[in-house]
């Protein structure tokens, strides 16, 4: 488990959130409360405590530098006790992310140097039925169209995960 101070980068995707309320109605303990629909572009990131106005410039500019995108969510995938739906269209952006922080291992390397950009669903579903279950109901809600507009920056605090703040995508028309 994560302690406060722990921070995140990660671009929310309001319209995949009945890819997890359909796995709260299977078992509400596999989604994590307070959570939106999000794909992580590094998690964990640098300390509350040790971020920098340097960091926190980095994660602007960055976001600035690509646009916003419209993504269409197609397809599920499952790990031990994990079911996510990907988002290859997000994976040039979490590598740039990767590459601007190199020494920070996303998930602490869990998921080895270059994990795929996804929407977790849900955590813990070690019981292969319940599975099973968040895979089928998750899988009729696809195809899923959203738009990635933003990047945030996020605080676990002691009430749960906030933003420290938002930098939007970049318009391309602005380049």
């Amino acid at each position: 488990m994560p302690e406060p101070g722990t921070t995140a980068v990660v671009i929310a995707l309001p319209d995949a959130a009945p890819l997890l309320d359909a796995a709260c109605r299977i078992d509400p303990a596999l989604v994590r409360r307070g959570v939106p629909a999000h794909v992580s572009l590094l998690y964990p990131f640098v300390p509350a405590h040790a971020l920098t106005g340097e960091d926190e410039e980095g994660v602007r500019s960055l976001a600035a530098s690509f646009p916003a995108a419209d993504l269409l969510l197609e397809e599920v995938v499952t790990a031990s006790g994990f079911v996510a739906v990907s988002v290859p269209g997000l994976q040039p952006i979490a590598d740039a992310f990767h590459a601007q922080w190199p020494g920070v291992r996303p998930y602490g390397g869990r998921f080895g140097a270059r994990p795929a950009a996804h929407v977790t669903v849900a955590l813990g579903a070690d019981d292969p039925t319940a599975a099973t279950r968040v895979r089928a109901a998750v899988g009729s809600l696809l195809p899923l169209r959203t738009r990635a507009a933003a990047v945030q920056l996020v605080v676990l605090t002691e009430e749960g995960w906030r933003p420290r703040f938002t930098a939007p995508l970049g318009d391309p028309d602005e380049r």
